[in-house]
């Protein structure tokens, strides 16, 4: 990338209100896109910035034209968001990518992205989710589900004796809308009852950690323990999505 620069004036030599005028406009970077602007980076780099920073992923297959610039500006882009104590991570083969917050042990790291804090219904279709991928991705299909296959999954964990059945409607209701939210699903165009699961959760949630919570969560299924599905369960330290600006 050029800017444009000047030669400065020789010491003790006066500079008219017209050069001084057209050295301003000469040290203008040719990336700048708004009056005062003094960004070093393109238009459409930046763009791919704010959208990594928004959350939670650049989607390639989505957002082609962000992808490009990613992948063209990958180096620029990681200078960027280490400045901020981020981690760009991304997965060429799935073409996504998104930010992780860094962590040192020595050093006080100031903490940018907020985490969105899940609820047990939450945590557990984002798990029938992930298991999801992973079947697609076995038979090498699309990661596809519907509405009543998440509010099916979602239902056998309502409690026995529950006689408030709307409410647990619409905490399962609330689940299916914090994965929307959190673009973990995205909705196929003509078909309103049917998404597609983001490639961006394999990222997330290694396959190790998905083995260990789907333990926790089958003892607390086969117990019946489960009070309150709106809270996270007791046994558990999950329930925070990094990756997101969303609460």
């Amino acid at each position: 990338m050029n800017y444009s620069t000047i030669d400065k004036p020789p010491s003790g030599a006066s500079v008219g209100p017209e050069e001084a005028e057209q050295a301003r406009d000469d040290t203008i970077p040719d990336s700048a896109v708004f009056p005062g602007d003094t960004g070093r980076i393109p238009h459409e780099t930046r763009r791919v910035l704010v959208q990594l920073l928004l959350g939670p992923a650049v989607d390639g297959r989505r957002q082609s034209n962000l992808w490009s610039v990613l992948l063209r500006d990958e180096t620029v882009i990681r200078e960027r968001l280490h400045e901020l104590f981020l981690e760009l991570v991304i997965d060429y083969d799935q073409k996504v990518a998104f930010t992780r917050q860094v962590a040192a042990d020595d050093t006080d790291i100031p903490i940018l992205l907020r985490r969105a804090h899940l609820t047990f219904l939450e945590s557990v279709l984002i798990l029938f989710l992930r298991q999801r991928l992973t079947q697609a991705d076995t038979q090498g299909d699309r990661a596809v589900v519907s509405l009543m296959e998440m509010s099916e999954h979602l239902s056998v964990y309502e409690r026995t004796g529950n006689v408030d059945h709307a409410r647990f409607d619409k905490q399962c209701q609330s689940a299916i809308d914090k994965a929307k939210k959190l673009s973990l699903l995205q909705k196929i165009r003509g078909a309103d009852d049917r998404f597609e699961v983001s490639p961006t959760l394999k990222l997330l949630f290694p396959a190790e950690e998905i083995q260990a919570l789907t333990r926790t969560y089958q003892e607390s299924l086969h117990d019946n323990r489960v009070e309150d599905p709106s809270e996270p369960p007791a046994t558990t330290d999950d329930g925070e999505f990094q990756g997101s600006n969303d609460e």
